[in-house]
């Protein structure tokens, strides 16, 4: 586990060091659990919302974008059902005085039993070589059976205890796994308690008058609201989609584990609006579709898995989980929900207002059915990052760390550096910046001798570094270096534009999909 956990600290770090992710005011000690986003993170944000928007949005006809506010009307919340059930289970040990969630302990239990598991996996892998058939020994192997039926009956009665919110058997299950506080090694606890996540603010100029508000939990709510408005004024016809980025608030208790959960996030969700007794075919094909746009980064299809709910949201009828494999073991990037018809049945209700659509092929009005995808934009952000950042022994018995983030969402595209800062280098150099900072984010670096400028960018994330030297001033030429192998070519310098587009374009990327 430690190795996991100095992969994880390497990656903060790294994230700090390059100009990625800083703590939030950061001079006054920062903040618990707030981050923010610096000069290069801001662009990989960026460019990972704009890879989402175009496959979600500018690639499908029948889906289009709002940006709702982040304050809303009181009563949204309470038809939502977050005033009365937006609740984590909390424990605290009596010793540490440490608040923590009682099913993150439960599931942080189970996270070590299936790292036993890949322990296992691992050795035999060793001991059989080239002959080793990974399927098989998961499925033969008693020791791996034994853990495997072990960890899932727990989580089956976490979930079960959870939904039935029977917080005593949750307890009883801590107990019974003699889980310990991580911090002081203390089994003595309290009992479970409710908690709700949403932060209240106040509406209006005076104390009396003032409206109390929430800051949003999750940007749904803003799309259900709209639903008529949307489908009216765009005429649309069911099926369609409403998607949208934007800022969530949770006060989370127990925020850990850097940018993966935060009390100020950034969701990209889609809600699908379908005829009902359609919600099992649209599921199936947006849990496909999410896959392959996940899949199109080329992170890797061992580092993702599909996680059936046991427990299922009151209004749910089917859920599953995409999970990454983080430094910390795999866990929950994007959610793929059928809804049912419970969001603008609930909004109907409360509003006293038709949420309705007409299908003139039916002749008839009815409540559609909602289909949602909802991924953490800090999450995926998280999960290319650390997934990217690479320790590399080079032949020459050096090491070089790069951080080898998809071309696509990278911050910078290109580096221009003149080998020498005289001779007209660097003005040759500029004049290629100038060109090309039209369809890309370049950077112009001279200080340090070119190699140590390269390990710079390999670190920054930067696919391409452009070298210019004497041998361009005489045929126009500039050797151009890519990142993840090392490799060098000459080049002309009218081409230069063309060999990174082919890498780096949307366009290339999306069509995988």
């Amino acid at each position: 586990m430690a190795n996991q956990e100095d992969i994880f600290k390497k990656v903060i770090s790294h994230a700090k060091e390059y100009g990625y992710v800083f703590q939030s005011s950061e001079i006054y000690d920062g903040l618990s659990a707030v981050y923010d986003y610096a000069q290069n993170g801001v662009e990989l944000k960026k460019n990972i919302r704009e890879y989402w928007w175009q496959a979600m949005v500018q690639l499908n006809d029948n889906i289009v974008g709002i940006d709702a506010a982040i304050f809303m009307h009181p009563t949204t919340w309470k038809a939502s059902g977050h005033v009365d059930a937006f609740n984590d289970p909390l424990i605290d040990n009596k010793d540490s005085k440490k608040r923590y969630r009682a099913d993150v302990l439960v599931e942080d239990y189970v996270a070590k039993i299936e790292a036993k598991i890949d322990k296992e996996v691992t050795k035999a892998a060793k001991r059989f070589g080239d002959s080793f058939d990974k399927k098989q020994f998961l499925e033969t192997n008693q020791r791996v059976l034994d853990y495997q039926t072990k960890g899932d009956g727990i989580l089956k009665r976490l979930g079960k205890s959870l939904e039935n919110e029977d917080l005593a058997d949750v307890k009883a299950l801590i107990e019974e796994l003699e889980i310990a506080c991580p911090l002081s090694g203390s089994k003595n606890w309290t009992d479970v308690k409710q908690f709700n996540l949403m932060f209240g603010t106040k509406l209006g100029a005076s104390a009396d008058s003032a409206m109390d508000l929430y800051l949003r939990p999750e940007t749904a709510q803003g799309i259900f609201v709209n639903f008529l408005n949307v489908q009216k004024t765009g005429r649309m016809k069911i099926p369609f989609g409403i998607a949208q980025t934007g800022k969530a608030f949770r006060n989370e208790i127990v925020a850990r584990q850097f940018i993966f959960r935060m009390r100020e996030f950034e969701q990209m969700e889609m809600q699908y609006f379908i005829k009902p007794g359609t919600q099992q075919e649209w599921y199936e094909k947006w849990k496909e579709k999410r896959m392959k746009w996940h899949l199109s980064l080329g992170m890797g299809e061992e580092n993702y898995r599909f996680h059936d709910h046991e427990k299922l949201a009151h209004y749910a009828d089917a859920a599953a989980d995409i999970e990454f494999k983080f430094p910390f073991g795999f866990k929950e990037l994007e959610g793929i929900h059928s809804r049912t018809d419970f969001d603008l049945s609930q909004h109907e209700e409360f509003s006293g207002k038709k949420l309705q659509y007409f299908d003139p092929e039916e002749n008839k009005s009815y409540v559609p059915y909602v289909l949602e995808t909802s991924i953490g934009l800090d999450r995926m952000f998280l999960a290319v990052f650390s997934n990217s950042l690479k320790e590399e022994e080079l032949e020459n018995g050096t090491t070089r760390t790069v951080l080898k983030l998809p071309a696509v969402l990278a911050p910078a595209k290109a580096a221009v550096l003149p080998l020498l800062k005289r001779d007209g280098l660097p003005e040759v150099a500029q004049k290629l910046v100038d060109e090309l900072k039209w369809d890309f984010n370049v950077v112009y670096d001279e200080k340090d001798a070119v190699g140590r400028r390269y390990r710079r960018q390999d670190a920054a994330g930067t696919p391409f570094c452009v070298t210019v030297d004497h041998q361009t001033l005489e045929d126009n030429t500039v050797t151009i270096r890519h990142r993840d192998t090392m490799e060098q070519q000459r080049v002309a310098l009218d081409q230069v534009k063309a060999i990174i587009s082919k890498e780096v374009d949307m366009r290339y990327w999306l069509q995988r999909i």
